[in-house]
């Protein structure tokens, strides 16, 4: 009896934080309508609040040319990133996007927040290996970017462990503890 339990809470515990390997297939009233959120020379990417959806020629421009240079990582940016690799059917996805929002204003003018949709740009998410969703990746000024994935089981505990790996991997403050 405890091991079809214990089977049965793992799957439904996987299945709930990940999305791998799922198509679009879903009803319509399950989709969410996002709106992407364009860099204008008005309005430059330094100055906003907002998550910024990239296409790949955006990418190439503002974090990462590796077409030009595919065998180093020569980040293009002003400010460090965390880009958010995601698709609208994806539930732990549609979590993580209002308090991605909310980073983005909390952070402004210290790092930049993106959005790149794997459905839309399938290249960028080959090139970065991204195999379940959502994934992240973070891009310091200096160095080498940091990928992750998943969220944590409640919204609070997500927010911190952006908290936290925003302050360790993009602003280089190793003491900082989250605070939500």
């Amino acid at each position: 009896m405890k091991r079809p339990f214990f089977l049965l809470t793992g799957i439904l515990a996987v299945s709930m934080f990940s999305c791998q390997g799922q198509t679009s297939g879903t009803k319509a009233e399950d989709k969410v309508v996002q709106t992407p959120v364009a860099a204008t020379q008005e309005n430059s990417v330094s100055d906003l609040t907002v998550p910024v959806h990239l296409t790949k020629a955006e990418f190439l421009k503002q974090v990462m040319d590796y077409e030009k240079n595919p065998d180093k990582w020569i980040f293009q940016g002003e400010k460090p990133c965390l880009i958010d690799f995601y698709a609208d059917w994806c539930a732990p996805c549609r979590i993580t996007s209002p308090i991605l929002e909310d980073l983005a204003k909390q952070y402004a003018g210290k790092i930049n927040v993106f959005k790149i949709d794997i459905e839309k740009e399938q290249e960028l998410a080959a090139v970065f290996r991204v195999q379940s969703i959502p994934a992240f990746l973070f891009c310091p000024l200096d160095g080498i970017p940091t990928m992750s994935s998943g969220i944590s089981n409640t919204p609070a505990a997500t927010k911190a462990m952006f908290i936290k790996q925003i302050e360790q991997l993009l602003l280089k403050n190793e003491s900082t503890s989250p605070t939500i």
